[in-house]
């Protein structure tokens, strides 16, 4: 048979999902029967909480099973506006809430709705991988901004001023980041927002998707929170993936003006239309039921977090701040880059270090180049206790034997 279809033009732009791959790559290791630690994947290793799975349960028995309105049911929606009014005292009516199947679909609703040839989406790196490629997907252009270990991984106001151009569209915050950990203070925050008020132009998309895991007391606050003035050029997004342990309950949302939100209901009514009706009321639950296991999951990731900096600090040619929140660290590997591992491969980049690093000790973390910034790579410590300590073993080892 002759291979006729043409593919389209626009997968040219994009590349595949270097942490899917990464997770893939160890699990096909683990199936062949080798010892892997995988510490690539960005999902939490507790379960989702029993009232959230019976609210689901109670959901099927209801027989809540039928197709919803496009981008969420009434409920849901008025639970997230009582959330955003309750912890970020934003006001938000359900004609301003969005639904989609996971917070990634609500930022790929937003740039296609919003992104025309030319566009310019303004992304501080390290970013997480998929955000250029939806940009471009959407028909724009990607703007990464280098955010380095001296600006502790955060957009200053200097770089963002310096960004702006004519044809910039979005601005596009993480905070917490994924994979820096690194928050962004109200302080922070109220720096880019001075520069965005001299913008009108330039609208912000905020991916607060880890915003209640933060550590150290740190007290979280999203930019529309503090400047009210671009209260209605700002889509302020979430979700139940990490906070509520809900990943493949796959629901995302966002809060944003009627206009924005009207026509990326338009977006989703022609591409996935609505979310799974029972993930939606399993999310009602999540939002409106006991928050008390939070402050619970906090405290073992932060001590999995100060576990893993020391460990990967203790490791040479490596260095690794302390972040604020999420559950990453993205540690630099720059002391490593020259040296040769046991096989005799040189070490040349953050890639080559991951891929030895697998291949030698089978850890498996995400390289740096994959977030737009190098020499450095991601490590995920939502996984046990045991598996952290044994993986950090693992490393030191490994960095002792290059030489």
């Amino acid at each position: 048979m002759s291979d006729t279809l043409r593919l389209s033009d626009a997968l040219d732009r994009v590349k595949p999902s270097a942490t899917i791959a990464v997770t893939t790559k160890a699990n096909e290791l683990k199936r062949a029967g080798h010892d892997v630690i995988g510490l690539g994947a960005g999902e939490p290793d507790f379960d989702t909480p029993d009232n959230i799975k019976e609210a689901a349960i109670q959901a099927i028995r209801d027989g809540k099973t039928k197709y919803t309105p496009a981008d969420g049911i009434p409920e849901l929606k008025e639970a997230i506006c009582a959330k955003f009014q309750r912890e970020n005292d934003l006001t938000y009516t359900p004609g301003q809430i969005h639904i989609a199947p996971g917070g990634k679909p609500v930022i790929y609703n937003a740039f296609v709705a919003t992104l025309n040839p030319g566009d310019e989406v303004i992304i501080p790196a390290p970013y997480w991988v998929s955000y250029p490629d939806m940009a471009l997907m959407a028909g724009g252009t990607p703007v990464p901004v280098a955010c380095g270990p001296n600006a502790n991984y955060k957009l200053t106001p200097e770089a963002l001023e310096a960004a702006i151009t004519p044809n910039t569209k979005w601005l596009l915050l993480n905070s917490p980041s994924n994979p820096t950990g690194a928050a962004y203070t109200r302080d922070e925050l109220r720096g880019l927002a001075d520069v965005l008020l001299r913008h009108p132009h330039v609208w912000t998309l905020t991916d607060d998707m880890y915003e209640h895991l933060v550590y150290d007391d740190f007290e979280y606050f999203t930019i529309a929170q503090v400047e009210p003035k671009l209260y209605d050029r700002t889509l302020t997004v979430n979700g139940v993936s990490k906070a509520y342990a809900m990943t493949g309950w796959r629901i995302g949302y966002a809060g944003g003006p009627e206009k924005l939100i009207t026509a990326m209901r338009k977006v989703i009514s022609q591409t996935t239309s609505n979310p799974c009706s029972i993930s939606q009321w399993a999310a009602v639950e999540a939002l409106n039921g006991p928050q008390d296991f939070l402050p619970e999951r906090r405290a073992v990731y932060q001590k999995r977090r100060d576990m893993v900096v020391a460990g990967l600090n203790a490791a040479e040619g490596l260095t690794c701040a302390t972040p604020e929140g999420a559950f990453y660290v993205y540690p630099s590997c720059a002391g490593v880059i020259g040296k040769t591992s046991p096989s005799g491969k040189r070490i040349e980049s953050d890639k080559d270090f991951a891929a030895e690093l697998l291949e030698q000790e089978k850890v498996a973390i995400v390289f740096g180049e994959a977030f737009g910034l190098s020499p450095a790579f991601r490590v995920s410590y939502a996984t046990s206790t045991e598996a952290l300590q044994e993986a950090l073993t693992r490393i030191q080892r490994f960095c002792a034997n290059l030489t």
